[in-house]
């Protein structure tokens, strides 16, 4: 192996057509490096889209009532109806798997904005009616003051807690801290300042609400006992999509709805879409590895065809070393070694160009705030796995010459012009 002879005879050997060397090498090269290429591009589309999920509780479930499109119980079709509190308490004693469960309001509906104002200056904001549990719903990092409580929630306190938009806008500078706002024409003290998790132009949206309590936002704008919809998190271990069912089959009992009626209810599981977009990215993954490693292998047989060509110019050369006492499988082991030498050397500068490309590109567009692509760069571990594949069909590549090296008779190698 660590002949200098033997390694003299195999670089001797590839340089002595530098046009045919390069051009099998270039074959592997390319194989290698848009198999990191592909690798890396795949795993900057998973990052970009598993990372909207960042930020949010991906075992959580949002639930809303719409229109039944099924008569029932003596009740027509196309009937509205509303979530009540009294639901809510249904739900935690006869739903086992919620972990966290919140009711949720929002003034004036989804997407709703609301005339917000603070002495002189106003804006338009989403105003929610939150209990405290959200906060491990929709999880955020409170950069002053404090978040709801059970107390704000029991005393029906006129709190609220803003973004950090909405603080940059009524206030600029001056510190919001228990100073008022006015939202439709009631006061609240402001008792917190948040700021989400999350990343990119979702983070921005968020930045601009404001949390009420709950009970205070009922009362305050006269919803009554009306719910908008309802945001819960299974307990670890269990199927958010089975909470969910759960969670649909109390509602639609309380509320008369057909038990297949589909259409009664929306909903967003959170778990579902994750896993949704992790199958994806996984077919994706598998799909790349099936070309690049095709790409890889046409390389590859390019290269064994290219030793297959050496043997044959060698013929007499392996006459005479078989002549002189060589054994086959020494014939063997120097053929293999020219060929892995040859697929390792291009496939290395392969693995590090693509290497170096994806490290560039994600230099580029940097660590991401909300993009659909973002990181796009492969693991340590997935690059050696490359290389070990390329070592291993460069072997595979020089086998079939190799074989057919030793089968040649001495003295009819010998004859050969």
């Amino acid at each position: 192996m660590f002949d200098s002879d033997k390694w003299q005879e195999i670089f001797s050997s590839l340089s002595k057509n530098k046009l045919r060397t390069f051009l099998t090498a270039f074959g592997v090269f390319w194989g290698i490096f848009m198999l990191i290429i592909m690798l890396g591009s795949g795993n900057g589309l998973r990052n970009g889209v598993i990372g909207s999920f960042a930020g949010d509780a991906t075992n959580s479930v949002f639930i809303w009532t719409q229109r039944t499109s099924i008569p029932f119980a003596g009740l027509p079709k196309g009937r509205w109806f509303s979530m009540k509190n009294e639901d809510m308490e249904a739900l935690l004693h006869e739903v086992s798997g919620i972990e966290h469960l919140a009711p949720r309001n929002q003034l004036r509906g989804y997407r709703g904005g609301n005339n917000v104002s603070h002495g002189t200056r106003s804006g338009t904001f989403n105003v929610m009616g939150d209990y405290p549990q959200i906060s491990s719903i929709n999880p955020m990092d409170i950069i002053e003051g404090r978040f709801l409580n059970h107390f704000d929630i029991q005393e029906k306190r006129k709190v609220v807690v803003i973004g950090t938009n909405v603080r940059d806008v009524l206030f600029g500078e001056e510190d919001p801290i228990n100073q008022n706002v006015k939202i439709n024409g009631v006061y609240f003290k402001v008792i917190g300042v948040w700021k989400s998790k999350k990343s990119g132009g979702q983070a921005e949206r968020d930045s601009q609400s404001l949390f009420i309590p709950f009970t205070t936002f009922q009362k305050a704008f006269n919803y009554g006992n009306v719910v908008g919809w309802v945001a819960a998190t299974a307990k670890p271990n269990t199927n958010a999509i089975v909470v969910e069912e759960d969670i649909m089959k109390v509602l639609k009992r309380r509320h008369k709805v057909a038990p297949e009626d589909e259409r009664a209810f929306g909903s967003f599981n959170a778990q579902e879409a994750f896993d949704r977009f992790n199958g994806l990215f996984n077919g994706i993954s598998m799909l790349i590895w099936v070309v690049g490693t095709g790409t890889l292998i046409a390389g590859i047989i390019g290269v064994s065809n290219i030793m297959l060509i050496v043997v044959r110019e060698r013929t007499k050369e392996i006459g005479i070393r078989r002549a002189i006492g060589a054994t086959p499988a020494s014939i063997i082991g120097q053929i293999i070694l020219e060929a892995i030498v040859l697929t390792s050397l291009a496939g290395y500068f392969g693995l590090v160009l693509g290497v170096l490309t994806t490290e560039l590109i994600a230099s580029a567009i940097g660590s991401g705030g909300g993009s659909m692509f973002t990181n796009p760069t492969i693991d340590f571990g997935v690059a050696i796995t490359a290389l070990i594949i390329l070592i291993v069909s460069g072997a595979l590549a020089g086998l079939i010459p190799a074989r057919k090296a030793v089968k040649i008779k001495p003295i009819d190698a010998l004859r050969t012009e």
